[in-house]
């Protein structure tokens, strides 16, 4: 599992994500919808940028060991816990599935 600590952004929209492994590599991946990330790929930034987005994000972006959230303020109490098991859970598999771990629907958001 990926070990993540969160921190909150300047503005109330905005969460900050510190992982103990990079997703990236010297770029920055920015992603503004599921689609947007899933025509990417399925790099571990892109499956995780689409997860993030179908849950209500409004913007990723991921360098490095760093990623920024961005959605609407009312909806973090309820995202927060959400996208911590998101990013945690990335790297279920390994090899050929790598990234590509079921997302069990008894967490899911309402």
């Amino acid at each position: 599992m990926i070990t993540v600590t969160v921190r909150p952004g300047a503005r109330a929209d905005v969460r900050l994500f510190d992982l103990n492994r990079s997703l990236t590599g010297m770029d920055i991946e920015r992603y503004t919808s599921a689609a947007d990330a899933e025509v990417r790929g399925m790099r571990p930034p892109d499956v995780l940028a689409a997860r993030l987005l179908a849950e209500g994000a409004s913007l990723v972006t991921i360098y490095s060991n760093s990623v920024t959230v961005e959605a609407p303020a009312e909806r973090w109490a309820a995202l927060e816990p959400r996208a911590v098991y998101l990013v945690e859970h990335l790297f279920e598999y390994y090899g050929d599935d790598a990234g590509s771990a079921p997302v069990p629907a008894s967490i899911a958001l309402a």
